[in-house]
């Protein structure tokens, strides 16, 4: 099993153009390993991975495993709304070496509880790398119940969900009834440690890109049952937390990431756009109260 920080990773790009930046994605997976993180979401929401193409997709998530050479375990994002597309990608990080594969609930055609089971079945039956669902409504528009969860856990290779409702009843729900061998991770960074503190398994969070040593000392908290310092770092994260979605993520995030010099500015895809002036003060400032360098 999976557990710990497992940093949503931002892809860097080179400004203007937004070619992948090979050389950044290097530096950020050794800089994420130094600094704590125990897992690396490649090509996930925050990696901007409705923009990469197939082979760009393909290719970060081997970059990643390459980098780090089995240090950290690297889970592939590989959701798609078609069933097909998922596949197609879930196999291809299988072949390059990936740990487990995210696979988000099939967005905008919004399916049936019956047609995701159906879905998410038929990935884990054709590639056997275990893999994790992904259900965050927001943005999908499509919600994958707790019965669902419940019928799909049952399935060897589906190993876990990253639950981003921030719905704590609903992951302790989840907790108590789901197999003991099948996570429960947050998927929500405002409520990551109190979903740990009730027997989640990991925090697969957006904040973790610019204060990865302490998202990784309050999931080890959390984890342990220490509320207090969990809580603690959760008091001195929450400035990020909640400045790190003052526009649709990964826009934030990526451009507190640039400010610490770890990636380009203006190298996001559009129809994403750089952060808006208005709200850089703010985000500086969150970094600031949260401890991070500048």
């Amino acid at each position: 099993m999976i557990t710990g920080s497992m940093v949503a990773m931002i892809t860097p790009m080179v400004a203007e153009t937004c070619a992948v930046d090979w050389a950044a994605l290097k530096t950020l997976v050794e800089w994420h390993i130094a600094q704590g993180t125990d897992a690396i979401v490649a090509v996930g929401t925050t990696g901007e991975s409705p923009t990469l193409d197939v082979a760009e997709h393909i290719e970060v998530i081997r970059h990643c495993v390459e980098v780090a050479a089995g240090r950290v375990p690297v889970i592939a994002g590989t959701g798609a709304n078609s069933t097909s597309e998922a596949i197609e990608l879930t196999a291809a990080a299988q072949g390059v070496g990936a740990d487990a594969c995210l696979l988000v609930a099939p967005y905008y055609n919004k399916p049936t509880q019956q047609g995701m089971y159906l879905h998410f079945k038929a990935i884990a039956e054709a590639v056997a790398i275990p893999q994790i669902l992904y259900n965050v409504p927001g943005r999908t528009a499509c919600d994958l119940l707790p019965d669902t969860v419940l019928r799909l856990a049952a399935i060897a290779n589906i190993v876990g969900i990253k639950e981003a409702t921030g719905d704590l009843a609903r992951a302790q729900a989840l907790i108590e009834n789901c197999p003991p061998d099948f996570a429960i991770y947050s998927g929500d960074d405002l409520t990551a440690s109190e979903l740990l503190l009730l027997g989640g398994k990991g925090n697969i969070s957006v904040t973790a890109n610019v204060a990865p040593a302490d998202m990784h000392r309050l999931c080890v908290a959390a984890m342990a049952g220490d509320h207090a310092l969990a809580r603690e770092l959760q008091e001195k994260l929450l400035p990020l937390h909640r400045a790190l979605f003052v526009e649709s993520n990964p826009i934030p995030v990526k451009w507190a990431v640039a400010e610490m010099g770890l990636c380009q500015h203006r190298a996001i895809r559009l129809p994403l756009t750089e952060l808006s002036a208005e709200f850089h003060g703010l985000v500086r400032d969150a970094m600031v109260k949260s401890g991070v360098a500048l």
